[in-house]
């Protein structure tokens, strides 16, 4: 059993690919683009007069709220170019907790295997999220709706 599968096993529920496909994919999301390299980052969350934003290198994502920001860094952090966010925005600080979480506990279980290594499982969480895709820039609004009927 290689590094990635130990590690995945180990996280079960918090394995950051899981939380992504069956907590934010499987819902309705929209797609969210970050022009970051597909690399591991140190993003930084930043509160400024204009608000919060995510400060990835030079780059500065303007952030609607603290919970989108904490949610956006954990991507930031793997390199997740284009990732989906929920559309309904009560579930993001959830969401952001268990990835956070999930984030922090990659960290511990890698902290003493080489960087080559670090690396590799890394690059394949992002490629395991990519797979999930970032779906629409929208999302669709098609659950039927009740219609009046005249008498």
């Amino acid at each position: 059993m290689n590094v990635e599968d130990e590690l995945k096993e180990t996280l079960g529920e918090l394995w950051i690919p899981r939380i992504y496909s069956e907590k934010v994919r499987s819902k309705r999301s929209r797609s969210f683009a970050m022009n970051i390299p597909e690399k591991a980052n140190v993003p930084e969350i930043m509160h400024t007069l204009l608000g919060v934003e995510l400060k990835v290198g030079r780059l500065r994502i303007s952030c609607p709220d603290l919970a989108t920001a904490r949610y956006l860094q954990v991507f930031a952090r793997l390199g997740v170019r284009d990732v989906a966010i929920p559309y309904d925005i009560s579930r993001i600080s959830a969401i952001a907790d268990e990835l956070e979480t999930g984030w922090q506990r990659i960290n511990l279980l890698l902290a003493d295997v080489p960087s080559r290594t670090r690396s590799t499982v890394l690059r394949t969480v992002r490629d395991s999220i990519k797979e999930s895709g970032a779906g629409e820039a929208m999302p669709s609004f098609d659950t039927p709706t009740r219609q009046r009927t005249s008498h």
